[in-house]
């Protein structure tokens, strides 16, 4: 359904061009969720951006293919782009409050996107609306309608969000860590509702977070980025059970324990990620890897071989 190949996303800087997203490759089938997992500022939701042609920077530079069944979306015209996006692929934005215009209306809303991809009435949109509220389990969806963003909670705020995604049903829809602001309570009743809503509209679901956890609930097959890089992917149960990447098993030992001795400490990786104008030479992990050689000097290639890694101690 999607297919990215040598995605490059730079941004003009006073400093010099600031590379976001680094020759990222990745596809996505039909029907399957694919996790992006990675710190913050590895690139997740640019790429995705990219993908969705929403990023409007008069200063950025976009390279590389992206294929949306077969149709090249890289130079797209922004008008045909707008029939894409909202009906084809739609976006789960990791802030509902900002998502949502606080003047109006949910119902509106989600009325508004519905009437401008399909030629119905304004008294049948806002039908769809009040059916897609309560398919997202929003009680009382025929007065939910007339509510205003602040007048619901962040859960209520990111079910009506979630709605509105899905309003066109398109076929590949990009959650861009739609359970960060939430407790823990209500992030599993949105994973549920998101795995539900995926099964019975047959869509493709990109799922970014920073949170393994998540990963680990959701994703049929896990991508891990780092510095604007895939760094390591393969199918889920493939990658916790045996991860190839030095940062993928960070991220998994950072993870406290449910079962066994509690540690004394949490373990943590050293340093942090680094700035894109000061991006080091070779792997970009390197400065923060334990197992770092000389090798680690040149850029390691990712290979296409399903479960794979971005390392010299994996692929020499």
């Amino acid at each position: 359904m999607l297919e990215v190949r040598d995605l490059k996303v730079s941004f003009h800087t006073e400093q010099g061009p600031a590379r976001a997203i680094d020759g990222v490759s990745f596809d996505v089938a039909e029907g399957e969720i694919l996790g992006v997992v990675g710190e913050s500022g590895s690139g997740k939701t640019v790429s995705l951006l990219a993908v969705m042609g929403l990023i409007t920077d008069p200063n950025v530079v976009i390279e590389g293919s992206i294929k949306y069944q077969g149709r090249e979306l890289v130079g797209l015209p922004a008008k045909e782009m707008r029939k894409l996006r909202g009906r084809e692929i739609a976006m789960i934005f990791q802030d509902p409050m900002t998502a949502l215009t606080p003047v109006y209306t949910i119902g509106w809303q989600i009325a508004e996107q519905i009437r401008a991809h399909n030629s119905i009435s304004a008294k049948q949109a806002e039908q769809r609306a009040i059916d897609l509220l309560a398919e997202v389990n929003i009680a009382n969806p025929h007065e939910a309608i007339h509510r205003y963003p602040h007048q619901l909670s962040g859960g209520m705020r990111q079910r009506a969000v979630i709605a509105m995604a899905l309003s066109c049903n398109p076929s590949l829809l990009v959650a861009d860590e739609p359970t960060t602001a939430l407790d823990v309570t209500v992030q599993a009743q949105i994973l549920d509702l998101v795995r539900k809503l995926q099964k019975n509209h047959k869509s493709a679901v990109v799922f970014i977070t920073h949170d393994m956890g998540v990963i680990a609930e959701i994703a049929d097959r896990v991508m891990v980025m780092y510095a604007g890089r895939i760094v390591e992917r393969g199918n889920k149960v493939a990658l916790f059970s045996n991860p190839l990447h030095p940062y993928t098993k960070a991220l998994l030992d950072s993870i406290p324990l449910l079962e066994g001795e509690r540690p004394r400490r949490l373990k943590s990786i050293p340093g942090s990620p680094p700035a894109l104008l000061n991006r080091p030479k070779g792997c970009a992990f390197a400065p923060r890897c334990a197992n770092r050689f000389e090798a680690c000097a040149s850029v390691p290639v990712l290979p296409n071989a399903g479960h794979d890694a971005a390392c010299f101690k994996v692929n020499p």
